[in-house]
């Protein structure tokens, strides 16, 4: 036997590792450039716009900037959907996509002030801004140490986001047409969020708990 057929083996199985890792590679990078992740980023790109608008106390062109983004929230979910695009870029994308939204602007509105006070009242950005530190540094820290990504969000979490978007779509409404009825949506969806953001932050630690049971339990009792 021949003392370097083994050697001629392995050149075909180390061409054969380059080629699937050259296709990983153009899988990740395809991501991108799909509709959901597309519109993804372009939400990101509204964000800078309506900072200025706020600054500059243009609320109705930041209002329809800020719908618009909101939209594409919903939008890119459903493509995905719809259209089988669901990826693993989007399931970590989206969310970062939708906290640098909410979170930036609740930090904009309550630094902006008509008169003494603020758009926003600092309590509830400072609730909000501590939940998202929060749970982006437990992540973090999960990811390290235990190799846990399962970080959907639960549906109090969706529905704090729900009532965020709410509560800053009122809130310039109400700078816009100062009517009762909108100050009362505005004064109701900023109490949903401080509630929300609450119960979904408390629900998130009991979710991760869950998790991290499974995880080591099927560490335990591996299946056959």
């Amino acid at each position: 036997m021949s003392p370097h057929r083994g050697e001629n083996r392995s050149v075909p199985q180390s061409i054969n590792a380059v080629g699937d890792a050259s296709k990983n590679a153009a899988l990740k990078v395809s991501q991108f450039f799909t509709a959901p992740n597309q519109l993804t980023l372009a939400r990101m790109v509204f964000l800078p716009f309506i900072v200025m608008k706020l600054l500059d106390h243009h609320f109705q062109g930041a209002l329809i900037l800020f719908v618009i983004a909101g939209f594409s929230d919903g939008l890119d979910g459903l493509l995905a959907r719809r259209l089988h695009q669901q990826t693993l870029l989007g399931q970590y994308l989206d969310p970062i996509a939708d906290k640098m939204l909410l979170s930036t602007v609740f930090l904009v509105l309550s630094i902006v002030r008509l008169g003494e006070q603020p758009l926003i009242p600092w309590k509830y950005t400072v609730l909000v801004f501590s939940r998202d530190i929060a749970i982006l540094l437990v992540s973090g820290v999960l990811y390290t140490i235990a190799g846990l990504r399962d970080f959907r969000p639960s549906i109090f979490g969706k529905a704090n986001t729900l009532a965020q978007l709410a509560a800053v779509t009122f809130v310039m409404l109400l700078q816009i047409y100062p009517h009762r009825w909108v100050w009362i949506a505005r004064t109701t969806c900023l109490r949903a969020v401080f509630a929300f953001t609450i119960v979904s932050g408390l629900h998130y630690v009991y979710l991760v708990g869950l998790r991290l049971r499974a995880m080591d339990h099927d560490a335990t009792f591996p299946t056959k």
